[in-house]
Order: C-alpha cells, then sequence, then structure tokens
C-alpha cells in the first residue's frame, strides 16, 4: 500500500514539473577542488575545476562542467544566495585572495 503511495506521489510530481534526480555512491563522494579556471565562447561556459597540491608542480583538472550562458547566469544567481544564506548562519566569509595564486604551484620559479 506504501509502495503504491509512493508512486502515486512520484507522478505527481513529475506532472508538476518536479525531476527526480538520482546520485551514485561515486558521485556522491564528490571532488575537493581549490582551483577553478573558466573559459567560455558565445555558446558555451567551462568550468575545470583543480586540486592544486602545495609543492606539486603539476596539477590535475578533477571534474569539468560545460553550460550554456543562460545556465551560468542562473548558476552565478544560485551561488550568491546560498552564499547570502550561509553569511547570515554563519558570518562572513574572508577573501584571502590577497596572497596571489602561485603561478608555478609551488615548483622552483626560473629567472629571467
Amino acid at each position: 500500500m506504501a509502495e503504491d503511495s509512493n508512486k502515486a506521489s512520484m507522478q505527481a510530481q513529475a506532472q508538476e514539473g518536479q525531476i527526480n534526480v538520482e546520485l551514485s555512491e561515486e558521485i556522491a563522494e564528490g571532488q575537493y577542488s581549490n582551483l577553478a579556471i573558466i573559459n567560455h565562447s558565445p555558446s558555451e561556459f567551462v568550468v575545470d575545476f583543480i586540486r592544486v597540491m602545495p609543492g606539486v608542480p603539476k596539477a590535475k583538472v578533477k571534474s569539468r562542467v560545460v553550460l550554456t550562458p543562460q545556465h551560468a547566469k542562473r548558476l552565478l544567481r544560485a551561488l550568491g544566495d546560498n552564499i547570502a544564506r550561509y553569511e547570515a548562519q554563519h558570518g562572513e566569509i574572508r577573501d584571502v585572495e590577497a596572497q596571489g595564486f602561485p603561478m608555478n604551484f609551488g615548483g622552483p620559479q626560473g629567472q629571467a
């Protein structure tokens, strides 16, 4: 009986334009990223998520997400809303960007 109720509920959600999203265990684990590089063309935005390790001169792209310009703008708005809610609950997120980004990824620097 509960199973029939569940199916009816899922059908009602589908009729209301909601999507049933499936999340596999592998994807649910996530990927840690401490650098994102964003590029764009007239038709898409490409966001590469990278993990940079201290003292390691090479870094790998861990995930790439390709978005339409409209979806990129919706993502920007959604991130802004979520950051505002986070800061309202936990306080301002400090920006530590002043340290600069080491383009050598911690490896030896060349001299000219």
